[in-house]
């Protein structure tokens, strides 16, 4: 792999039962801050890998951002239907080498198409105060911010689906199983 990371490298799609393994690669290579700011804590590898394991639920989302055969970041919404409209929670992850390069607004663009087009209304993102690159990435997307002593909350609020976010969810998965399959 070269040593320079471009945005360009990634393609992003919808996370499946068959990209678990990746699934579990892409959280233990979190090193120990990147872990911290996902889970908002310190966890071991056995709590990580029973996290991972809870990802693909009939609730919820995940999207995947891939270098080559590689799970680079990660993320996911949450509770798509425990109500109408519905609220969700999404949560990021970014590997240290592929951070400040564009993944996680790639993961977040997608994010917001695959909401919008469940007709979620409210997205919750929470994350440690210190945790300036997802405070940064909410606020340039227009979340509103909310400030606690220890964690800051971030709610969006998507707009209803139109044909463009349905076309541009179905031109993106289309991209992402073709390079699935075909590399």
């Amino acid at each position: 792999m070269r040593n320079r990371k471009l945005p360009q490298d990634l393609i992003v799609r919808r996370l499946y039962s068959s990209d678990q393994v990746d699934i579990y690669g892409h959280f233990l290579r979190l090193d120990i801050q990147s872990r911290r700011a996902r889970f908002c804590g310190i966890v071991s590898n056995d709590a990580v890998l029973k996290y991972a394991q809870s990802i693909l639920q009939y609730d919820s989302i995940a999207c995947g951002a891939f270098a080559g055969r590689h799970l680079r970041g990660l993320v996911e919404l949450r509770g798509l239907f425990h109500s109408w409209p519905s609220t969700s929670e999404a949560a990021f992850s970014v590997e240290p080498e592929w951070q400040n390069i564009g993944v996680g607004d790639a993961l977040f663009d997608r994010m917001l198409v695959m909401a919008q087009n469940r007709g979620v209304r409210i997205i919750q993102m929470m994350c440690l105060k210190d945790n300036s690159r997802m405070r940064h990435l909410a606020a340039k997307h227009h979340a509103q911010l909310l400030l606690d002593q220890e964690a800051v909350g971030a709610v969006l609020h998507p707009n209803w689906p139109t044909a463009q976010s349905i076309v541009q969810e179905i031109i993106g998965e289309t991209r992402g199983y073709s390079h699935q399959l075909f590399g």
